[in-house]
């Protein structure tokens, strides 16, 4: 078990290393913004995603939303969450977080079992508050830093250093390591589809906040991120450089709470998963 886990993980960093060398070379004509060195490409990747989503993955997550009532998307959404609550605890142990690691395994307990597999969160009732920690914040936590803004392929906004610890999300993520390949896929689907509605009454607002949105999806990305590796208290500020003039911000303060709402989904808005459907867990390629 173990040598196939890191089999994946070698073939998967293989991969990264060749897209990563890929965007280097595409985005070789840098912007005036030392954070976003890539801008012409992420731009091109920003467009192609948003396309991806408006032709297949908002057409299927308004029918999810029409066909299922609120209080069984509800369930699926924990089922979901309950579902990456143990890698969540393992970051926050390895964060040195212990406190926050032995709640996140209480939680997994509580609702794997009194509810119901997770469809009642009975945990947040009981005071075992939900986490979000990924291996991406990990590295933070331990001084790796975020490196230029990138748009991926399919998996939409992130840092380099986001970019890099994905790989290890996703070889840890308990519905793609499910070894039968359709219910795999089909939980992929569901999981993918479900998030996406969540998302489906920010889209008009995110159209209209600005006439730049895929600067303002970078912005508040990037002030997101940071939010959530210092948990809640960032050290440092946000310069946003426009040509040759920069403004700084306290990070947070920029942040309304619509849009604190919709940067927490942002990073899961790009349709990877998608891409992933009938390959199997062997390979990340």
């Amino acid at each position: 078990m173990l040598n196939s886990r890191f089999d994946r993980l070698c073939s998967g960093a293989r991969n990264w290393v060749v897209a990563g060398m890929l965007v280097l070379v595409a985005g070789c004509a840098s912007t005036g913004n030392p954070q976003d060195p890539l801008e012409g490409y992420n731009r091109a990747m920003f467009s192609f995603n948003e396309g991806v989503d408006k032709a297949v993955i908002r057409p299927a997550a308004q029918a999810y939303e029409a066909v299922l009532p609120s209080p069984v998307r509800t369930g699926i959404g924990n089922v979901f969450g309950n579902l990456g609550d143990p890698w969540i605890a393992m970051n926050n142990l390895l964060q040195g977080k212990v406190a926050d690691a032995i709640s996140d395994v209480m939680r997994f307990l509580v609702n794997t079992t009194l509810g119901f597999a997770g469809i009642l969160d009975i945990a947040s009732e009981a005071g075992l508050p939900k986490h979000d920690e990924d291996f991406g914040q990990t590295l933070g936590a331990w001084g790796v830093g975020e490196g230029a803004y990138v748009v991926l392929p399919f998996f939409g906004p992130r840092t380099l250093r986001d970019a890099a610890a994905l790989p290890f999300d996703m070889l840890e993520d308990n519905v793609w390591s499910i070894q039968h390949v359709p219910t795999r896929n089909t939980l992929t689907a569901v999981r993918l589809t479900h998030t996406r509605s969540r998302l489906l009454g920010l889209d008009k607002t995110l159209n209209e906040a600005t006439l730049d949105k895929y600067r303002y999806v970078r912005d508040f990305y990037l002030e997101q991120r940071r939010y959530k590796v210092f948990d809640g208290n960032p050290p440092r500020v946000y310069e946003d450089f426009n040509g040759d003039e920069a403004h700084r911000m306290p990070v947070g303060e920029s942040l309304d709470v619509l849009a604190r709402v919709a940067v927490e989904e942002l990073e899961l808005l790009g349709v990877g998963e998608l891409v992933m459907l009938g390959r199997s867990p062997d390979g990340m390629n």
